[in-house]
């Protein structure tokens, strides 16, 4: 058994490598405490993620402390756009929005952090007294005392296992079908067609969403990238099952990662988009290589602090995707923990405590939103031009002033 005793008075241990982990990570080291971050994959997260609505909470560390602008890791289209169903202009109007990638901010923040303290294939498996000398059990072998737990470590939070248990994903009745394609890979008329927009397509039983992130440099240059997302309505059971079965036979149960879907349930998508999107969005689907799907869900813990344990981002509360505010929770979450802790001069019991209680408030408050948007843009009576629901504290509030 390696023991690791954390040095120092202040001594933080950061469980889940991903944009939330790194961000709490970053604050606590430059508020002086001595932070090592734990990620359970045994490989860099590079390549993991697609795209994301950016809002000013998940840039605030890179633009504010490490001096990254904004176009370095995003794009801001100049229109948001419904389709109607024959790929006509329903209604446009100025973006307000910028894009970016989970590469994009992936990258940047680890490079901030860097690799000395950040330890792949660490997979906490338990957690001993929390109350007092916090002390984190990882599959390894390895044990790591400290004096701050933050578990960041996502829908499947061992962490919420532990002091949170009765909070289980719940399933929102539909699957996204995702992808990300190259300029070079769909026809061009369709990809120049939505490449200065992001684009919506509301049919009677789901909706589509496409929207520019950037661009793939490369050493034969830079290509345009489009992020896209189909909702499809699908009943819990053997239906679901049946759309969660890998091409090598394995059942998944949040989601059928890239390449492994079977190339008939490829074909069949590719089928039902030609039959049912307008014909720019469908090209663009059609031309993605390996699409894959996620199951949408969504959690809502009662509990998120436990003694000098605390959970953050989806660990603690995971909102459907139609507000924008996955990343955006994470960040901010982070960003109070660590104002909470600097104001509590040394209780971090009683601060963790303080803080919880507007976490939830500000969590449940996301998860009701998202529900009621989800709900609409799946049954159809989303009206075309609605503003998007995107905020986290407030609709609107993903918005940059630059635009």
């Amino acid at each position: 058994m390696q023991v690791q005793q954390c040095p120092g008075d202040n001594a933080a241990a950061v469980v889940g490598g991903s944009v939330g982990g790194l961000t709490a990570a970053l604050l606590l080291r430059d508020a002086g405490w001595e932070v090592d971050v734990f990620e359970r994959s045994p490989a860099l997260l590079e390549g993991r993620g697609g795209g994301i609505v950016l809002h000013p909470a998940t840039a605030r560390y890179l633009v504010g402390r490490a001096g990254v602008a904004p176009d370095e890791i995003s794009v801001s289209p100049s229109w948001l756009r419904y389709l109607d169903g024959a790929g006509g202009v329903a209604h446009q109007e100025r973006c307000r929005y910028r894009f970016t990638s989970y590469d994009a901010l992936y990258r940047r923040l680890l490079e901030s952090f860097g690799r000395d303290r950040y330890h792949l294939g660490e997979e906490c498996v338990g957690l001993d007294d929390p109350e007092h000398s916090p002390s984190l059990e990882f599959a390894s072998g390895r044990v790591a005392r400290t004096d701050l737990v933050v578990f960041a470590d996502g829908i499947n939070s061992m962490g919420r296992r532990l002091f949170a248990g009765g909070a289980e994903p719940h399933y929102a009745g539909y699957v996204a079908w995702r992808g990300t394609v190259r300029e070079d890979q769909a026809d061009p008329a369709s990809f120049d067609a939505v490449a200065d927009a992001i684009t919506y397509h509301v049919l009677p039983a789901g909706h589509v969403i496409s929207y520019p992130i950037p661009r793939l440099e490369s050493s034969a240059g830079s290509v345009r990238l489009q992020n896209w997302l189909w909702y499809w309505n699908v009943k819990p059971g053997a239906a679901l099952d049946d759309l969660l079965a890998g091409e090598d036979g394995t059942r998944f149960t949040t989601s059928v990662p890239r390449g492994q879907v079977p190339p008939g349930r490829v074909r069949e998508f590719a089928r039902r988009a030609q039959e049912s999107l307008p014909p720019v969005l469908a090209e663009i689907l059609i031309g993605t290589p390996e699409p894959f799907i996620q199951v949408i869900v969504d959690v809502a813990a009662e509990r998120t602090v436990w003694g000098r344990a605390c959970l953050i981002g989806d660990a603690a509360f995971t909102a459907r995707p139609h507000i924008a505010v996955g990343t955006a929770k994470a960040a901010d979450d982070a960003w109070t923990l660590v104002s909470a802790i600097d104001g509590a001069r040394g209780d971090v019991g009683e601060a963790l405590r303080s803080w919880s209680r507007q976490q939830i408030a500000l969590g449940a408050a996301a998860v009701a939103r998202s529900r009621e948007a989800g709900t609409r843009l799946q049954n159809g009576s989303w009206q075309i031009g609605e503003p998007l629901p995107y905020g986290l504290y407030r609709v609107g509030d993903s918005a940059f002033a630059d635009r």
